[in-house]
């Protein structure tokens, strides 16, 4: 699969075309279609060089019957080229500005152009280039600005005269399909002219197209292939009897890149003569497809498939806008102009079939009064028309050309005629022509095309690898995050060791001065004048102390830079973030497309359903420009088609139901898509019967989903239309009856990440609903463990987060449900969801419930830690673990860990999920003696409170080498805060320590009778009796020095949770 990107790079124009012309056209989305011509390549001169280096240049130029010198040869080329480039310029002049009008400048080019040409021997060029001159003079003269339908009719008149010299300096003669163009761009120019100045028009007792038609009938028609004779002279009855099928090798036009594409223009006037002949025509045009045969260019066919996505929609919108309003001649107009537009890039593509089938519906609309009053046979026929052509267009984007047409296959073969010279079918509107195989020196060079090139044509499974790689940009920064958040976590302690450590050394300043202070009085009388420092009684101690405030300062200062930098390196950090996102961001954007792409294809599905069911249905599609991910939408197309088969043939009634129950002939689907967050909630609507539980019950018994004595809710009944062979058709068609349908949505939803709910009325339709992600790269998430685990959840999908206290929690297990803004949420813990029946959950102070919504479905679980929000790259999971109900998707954690993302909700819909609340119950009875337990078989858990790094570091490596659990605190504050979350066995105390002592904290720990009963061992520097004292009176158990003996620590250690235990 290619993705088109237009970029900004043009060829710089010529040095009599305005600077920046080329550019600015480039810029305007509706006359993009035309890219502006360019100056000629170096690699195609206008003389084309001799087959040998050696050979001398000839003196005369042989195109086709017109014989001219070398040096007039080359006059004409250059002097061409000019006047060419002043048309690109002028044109792109009055596209970007609405109020102006042609320029002189403009009609002197077209003017020369057509004199030049007329005296070289070239009459096609020079009728058309009069036929521009007195288009531009009619809308000069009109003196108000250009109508909308003049701006596309120039374009392509300038596109034609630049493919037509072309012809020139490639010195290839003209053939039909040139001529045929040239035809039609005169017509065009002719009945625009009449638009803007009829007046004018009446002036000229010759037309234009019969000047052109005369001029041709000197020169000698192309042949047509090299065995047929000359093609007679086509009398010029009507514009439209000239169009032919465009070869598909035409040089000029066909090779260029970007493919000068026919633009939107405004059709001739057909006299009523001519249109009524044109539906006789048309119809044996149908059945002659099968002898057109398609001669795709392989470089333009992409190009016009990529045109097409836009076209081809945008017709039946068109054709559905006529339908409603009938009297509505704009719509009618904009559709004749699409297909116009869509019939000649498809023949300049070569898909001359497409083409055909194109030009046999604009036949239709012009056939007769078919505008002024349209029949409902008539947009019956037209919507018939749209189905063949997505048929053949489908088929060209899968790489199939000349495939076999149905509707001809099942058609009665007409009885072979004799061939009808085209001068007898000169007064038809429509003579298709064999395909004229163009010359091989008519085609362009390489290197032109190369110079014309201004798209880049980007791989889609390059684009996914960007986005891969941007995800895995997003997980190393992740990464870098935690170790700058553990970094400042190691900057802080160093922050509070150095105020610690500064107040410290004061102390020992102040003990320095105080020494100095005693000795002063054993200053000799007569040396009162003089204090020690003056007699050099300066001590060591006294310069160690200074040297020590120093040192102090020196690693403040350090400590101050570290900070600075970890700010300046978490903003960098910040920004490269930034960056990062918008990066993903715009591959994203390239990834996603509108809804509206598949609207055709859904229309055409409901049409010939519809068909085939003698049903009337109306699809109505809202919300086309939401935008999915590429990869979501193509596994999409599936589940919405059947979906919609199965509103039509099991939600629709008949006819003659509808109208016996008060119901519309017409049937209503509706298809609405709207984004939710990071989802996308797709809503099939019908207003037919509903769902028939009784017909599902009798077939969920059948099956043995439910047994014949069960009483199951309409809930159960639903989803059981979801079970893998389950179907309540009577009977086996082409659309329904095998089983085989919503159990296969249902799974290929689930593996785009998404989920389905069924909502139903009876009488009055059923509803589905289609959720899926955003894009299948990024997702919001929410981190939580439980189970010893961490979960990812979607964000989108959590309502509320809520921190109750055990007891509550038992109360919840025994009610089994949340009751929160009046509604009742079944509550569940997130580890037996999971199948881990094994596991406990925690008693804590405080215990996070998640309130969670997936579509119209709630649920409360309950977890063991909120770990916090998360943006993470979602990883492919493969298809055995995308089809597992619950399970999202998987992501990669900076840590390298790998997280699973889950649906809780869609974990609990399961049918034992019910089954393990009694289980939780009665755990969450007993927890507190499951908990003493588990503490009692698992390692003892001990907390050390200390305000010094280091001995809260040796301390724990210590007692993990004995095989202990530890947890840390700074001080006492921290050291209450942990309490409140987990209990330990025993507590490792300090005295001396920031915000709240060790004595403060024993004596607040032990009027707490929920952790009085926790052992203390005091390890302080303070081995003073009247310390050791106050720590028994508050009840601490072993008091001891520091440093301390290992041996004996870890002796009363264990001696008090032995005493703990009993």
């Amino acid at each position: 699969m290619i993705e088109i990107i237009e970029l900004d790079e043009t060829l710089p124009a010529e040095p009599s075309a305005p600077a920046g012309a080329a550019q600015t056209a480039s810029a305007t989305a509706e006359i993009i279609e035309f890219a502006p011509r360019e100056p000629p390549a170096p690699a195609m001169p206008p003389v084309a060089p001799p087959e040998g280096a050696a050979k001398p240049e000839p003196e005369e130029v042989t195109i086709g019957d017109v014989t001219l010198s070398t040096a007039l040869y080359r006059i004409l080329c250059d002097e061409a080229q000019q006047h060419l480039a002043t048309l690109d310029a002028e044109l792109q002049t009055l596209q970007f500005d609405t109020a102006a009008t042609p320029s002189q400048a403009m009609v002197r080019a077209s003017h020369t152009l057509c004199g030049i040409h007329r005296t070289g021997g070239f009459p096609l060029v020079a009728t058309t280039a009069k036929a521009l001159e007195q288009c531009l003079l009619g809308l000069e003269e009109r003196g108000a600005p250009l109508p909308y339908a003049a701006q596309p009719v120039l374009a392509r008149a300038v596109a034609g005269l630049d493919a037509l010299t072309a012809r020139v300096r490639t010195r290839s003669p003209f053939n039909a399909a040139d001529k045929a163009e040239a035809a039609e761009i005169v017509a065009e120019l002719e009945a625009l002219r009449h638009e803007a100045a009829p007046e004018a028009m009446a002036d000229d007792s010759e037309s234009i197209a019969a000047r052109a038609a005369a001029e041709d009938e000197a020169q000698e028609p192309s042949a047509v292939t090299a065995a047929e004779p000359a093609v007679p002279v086509i009398s010029p009855v009507a514009p439209e009897a000239l169009v032919v099928p465009i070869a598909a090798g035409r040089p000029a036009r066909a090779s260029a890149a970007g493919a000068e594409v026919t633009p939107p223009v405004a059709t001739p006037e057909v006299k009523e003569a001519t249109a009524a002949s044109v539906m006789p025509i048309a119809q044996p045009a149908e059945l002659s497809l099968a002898n057109v045969q398609d001669d795709v260019d392989e470089q333009v066919l992409p190009i016009f498939l990529e045109e097409a996505v836009e076209l081809f929609p945008q017709a039946g919108e068109q054709l559905r806008a006529w339908r409603h309003s009938p009297a509505n001649a704009d719509a009618a107009q904009a559709l004749r102009r699409s297909l116009h537009t869509f019939k000649g890039s498809a023949r300049m593509a070569g898909a001359m079939r497409l083409g055909e089938l194109t030009h046999g519906m604009e036949s239709r609309l012009l056939a007769g009064d078919a505008l002024a009053k349209p029949t409902p046979e008539l947009f019956d026929t037209l919507d018939t028309d749209l189905d063949r052509l997505a048929f053949v267009l489908d088929r060209l984007q899968k790489g199939e050309v000349n495939t076999p047409l149905p509707w001809l296959e099942t058609a009665a073969a007409p009885a072979p005629a004799a061939p009808v010279p085209l001068a007898v079918v000169a007064a038809g509107p429509v003579v298709p022509l064999p395909a004229v195989a163009a010359p091989a020196a008519a085609a362009a060079p390489p290197e032109a095309e190369a110079a014309r090139v201004a798209m880049l044509r980007v791989r889609a499974d390059l684009i996914d690898r960007l986005v891969n790689e941007a995800g895995e940009v997003a997980i190393a920064r992740a990464r870098v995050e935690g170790e700058l958040r553990s970094l400042k976590g190691n900057l802080l302690e160093l922050t509070n060791s150095v105020i610690r450590l500064r107040s410290q050394v004061r102390e020992i300043e102040i003990q320095a001065e105080s020494q100095i202070q005693s000795r002063t009085s054993h200053v000799k009388a007569g040396e009162a004048d003089f204090d020690p420092l003056e007699f050099d009684r300066f001590t060591r101690f006294q310069e160690l102390t200074r040297s020590l405030a120093e040192g102090v300062n020196d690693v403040s200062t350090v400590q101050q830079s570290l900070l600075r930098n970890i700010d300046d390196a978490d903003a960098a950090l910040l920004a490269q973030a930034r960056l990062s996102r918008d990066v993903q961001q715009q591959l994203f954007s390239i990834r996603t497309v509108p809804f509206g792409s598949l609207s055709e294809r859904l229309y055409r599905i409901m049409r010939q359903t519809a068909k085939e069911l003698d049903k009337r249905a109306n699809l109505e599609i809202r919300g086309t420009q939401v935008e999915l991910d590429r990869s979501v939408l193509e596994k999409l197309v599936g589940p919405l088609e059947h979906l919609l088969r199965n509103a039509l043939d099991h939600g629709i009634e008949s006819r003659e139901e509808r109208l016996k129950r008060g119901k519309p002939e017409t049937g209503e689907i509706t298809v609405t898509v709207r984004q939710q967050g990071n989802e996308i909630a797709i809503e099939i609507a019908d207003d037919g019967a509903g769902l028939d539980f009784d017909r599902i019950r009798e077939k969920a018994q059948a099956l043995g989903l439910i047994t014949s004595d069960a009483q199951p809710t309409e809930a159960q009944l639903t989803e059981s239309i979801f079970a893998p062979g389950f179907s309540t058709a009577a009977k086996v068609t082409q659309i329904s009856g095998r089983g085989v349908g919503t159990d296969v949505v249902r799974s290929d939803i689930a593996a785009l990440g998404g989920r389905v709910d069924v909502a139903t009325t009876r009488g009055r339709g059923t509803t589905f609903l289609l959720y899926l992600p955003l894009t299948l790269a990024i997702a919001q998430t929410v981190l939580v463990r439980a189970g010893g685990r961490l979960w990812a959840l979607p964000a989108p999908m959590v309502q509320q987060v809520q921190q109750i206290k055990d007891k509550a929690l038992i109360n919840l297990y025994l009610t089994r449900e949340v009751v929160w803004q009046d509604r009742k949420y079944p509550f569940f813990y997130l580890p037996r969801l999971l199948g881990n029946a094994g596991h406990n959950p925690e008693t804590l102070r405080y215990n996070s419930i998640l309130l969670l919504k997936s579509g119209q479905s709630i649920a409360a679980v309950h977890v063991d830690e909120m770990v916090g929000n998360q943006e993470v790259v979602v990883k492919n999971i493969g298809p055995q673990l995308a089809r597992v109900s619950g399970i999202a998707g998987a992501t990669v954690l900076g840590t390298g860990e790998v997280v699973l993302i889950i649906n809780p909700v869609q974990l609990a819909q399961r049918t034992d999920a019910e089954a393990q609340a009694p289980m939780v119950v009665k755990t969450m009875q007993a927890a507190r003696a499951a908990a003493a337990s588990a503490a009692a078989s698992g390692p003892p858990l001990v907390m050390i409170v200390d305000d010094s790094l280091t001995v809260r570091k040796i301390t724990s490596r210590l007692l993990t080498r004995e095989g202990f659990e530890v947890i840390t605190a700074k001080d006492g504050l921290d050291a209450l805060q942990m309490l409140a979350e987990r209990i330990p066995d025993a507590i490792l105390l300090d005295i001396e320590m920031p915000r709240m002592d060790g004595f403060e904290f024993a004596k607040t720990m032990k009027g707490d009778t929920r952790v009085a009963h926790i052992p203390i061992i005091m390890i302080t520097s303070r081995t003073a009796e009247k310390h050791r004292n106050r720590a028994q009176e508050l009840g601490v158990e072993v008091y001891l020095g520091k440093p301390y003996q290992e041996e004996e620590l870890l002796r009363h250690l264990r001696e008090m949770l032995v005493l703990h235990a009993a």
